[in-house]
């Protein structure tokens, strides 16, 4: 008589905190920082930064933009150890894409030393914090509101999107205050709609050595109203092109994500994308034989030494391998994959967030739990996985927060039966 197959084991989606203050109005994305234990959220034409070892407000950027900011992005540093000046971009609906600076040292101390009782900071204190975020650069070209961005592992690009159905690709050439110098290295033009989100691949060590199919070590994908999802990459020549175009969806593309665990035998981390009609994907891509490089002079590089006009019929292949099952009832908006434990959390419109898990041995995806309502009767836009610095967090623990259309960022424990 055969076994029934192993079940997952409870898991238990507990309120952990609610980020202070409140803020008021639609706050639409939170990103924690690498490293440090900050966490910005956009809302109106402000971002607060809060401290993830107190749940309370840190600073606040204010006078940069002229409409609402919807989405942020905090560029990478080389190393944790790194003393280079901490830099968050800003993408709004004035078309820009706002450079701020501060100082990290001051800012992971702040962060560390804030009183956990204290959540109302003195007038005077909030004012000096203020004063000491700089709004450096504008950057400028796209003709509609920037509604996502992203920066590479190393900080060297950013991508940011728009509802001009482009993607730019800036570089970051250095310098700092009014000498901070980027530059406009691709223009792309390929989506039929609105571009609403982009997200660049993490990269790890053993990737790198295996040079993935000759491109460049970068890989940027884009999800788009026009129902589609693309890859793009860079070859040797620093020229930007899209390798793939994923269909599967039948709406809207609104959160694409990657898989953030590098796995076994080298392969090429898996990609998911939420819909408006409520799936999410799990891609995979097709890996070539070995020695298929496409380019026998080319030394593996599949874009080396093609004139340009041919090399738009060089294409990778992804293929769907998985699906999440359908909760949502609404739009999904956001889907976060964990680094730590491999769990995925959606959420959308219908306010629920959704954790599921991956049975490593099927591939098939469960779901463990789910919060109706988690912001009340309010949409939830945003969902991540966060590290946890605050003192009921044990080493290399993790958690969910969420940022929703009632202006609350809450953060939830997310704990595993036995």
């Amino acid at each position: 008589m055969s076994q029934p197959p192993p079940q997952p084991p409870p898991i238990s989606i507990l309120p952990l905190a609610t980020f202070s203050p409140d803020l008021y109005t639609r706050a639409w994305q939170s990103t924690p920082h690498p490293y440090l234990p900050l966490i910005a959220t956009t809302h109106d034409k402000t971002v607060t930064v809060f401290s993830l070892s107190t749940f309370t407000k840190h600073s606040s950027l204010t006078g940069g933009h002229s409409r609402s900011i919807r989405s942020c992005a905090w560029q990478p540093f080389s190393s944790p150890s790194s003393s280079q000046t901490l830099r968050l971009v800003t993408g709004s609906f004035d078309s820009t894409a706002g450079i701020w600076t501060y100082n990290p040292t001051t800012a992971l101390e702040k962060a560390i030393s804030s009183n956990p009782t204290h959540t109302e900071p003195q007038e005077q204190e909030e004012e000096e914090e203020e004063e000491e975020w700089e709004f450096t650069l504008v950057l400028e070209g796209h003709e509609n509101e920037v509604k996502s961005l992203s920066f590479s592992p190393s900080g060297q690009f950013l991508a940011t999107c728009s509802r001009d159905k482009s993607i730019w690709i800036w570089e970051h050439l250095g310098g700092e205050g009014e000498e901070e110098d980027w530059e406009t290295v691709a223009v792309l033009s390929e989506h039929d709609g609105d571009v609403k989100t982009v997200a660049f691949a993490p990269v790890f060590e053993q990737g790198k050595k295996r040079d993935g199919r000759g491109y460049g070590v970068d890989c940027l994908v884009s999800g788009s109203y026009d129902d589609t999802v693309r890859v793009w990459r860079e070859d040797g020549d620093g020229e930007w092109g899209c390798v793939s175009v994923l269909t599967g969806h039948e709406g809207t593309v609104w959160g694409v994500e990657w898989e953030r665990q590098e796995r076994q035998g080298g392969r090429y981390q898996r990609l998911m994308t939420a819909g408006a009609e409520g799936r999410v994907l799990v891609w995979e891509l097709k890996e070539e034989e070995e020695g298929d490089d496409g380019d026998e002079e080319g030394g593996g590089n599949r874009w080396g030494g093609i004139p340009n006009t041919m090399r738009r019929s060089l294409r990778e292949e992804w293929e769907v391998k998985g699906e999440l099952p359908r909760v949502h009832t609404r739009e999904i908006y956001s889907v976060a994959w964990s680094g730590e434990t491999g769990l995925v959390a959606t959420v959308g419109g219908d306010g629920m967030v959704v954790v599921y898990q991956e049975d490593l041995g099927t591939g098939e995806w469960r779901v463990l739990g789910r919060v109706e309502g988690a912001h009340g009767p309010y949409e939830v836009n945003h969902v991540v996985w966060c590290r946890r610095f605050d003192k009921g967090g044990r080493e290399g623990e993790e958690m969910l927060v969420t940022t929703g259309d009632d202006g609350v960022v809450r953060a939830w424990e997310v704990r595993l039966g036995e």
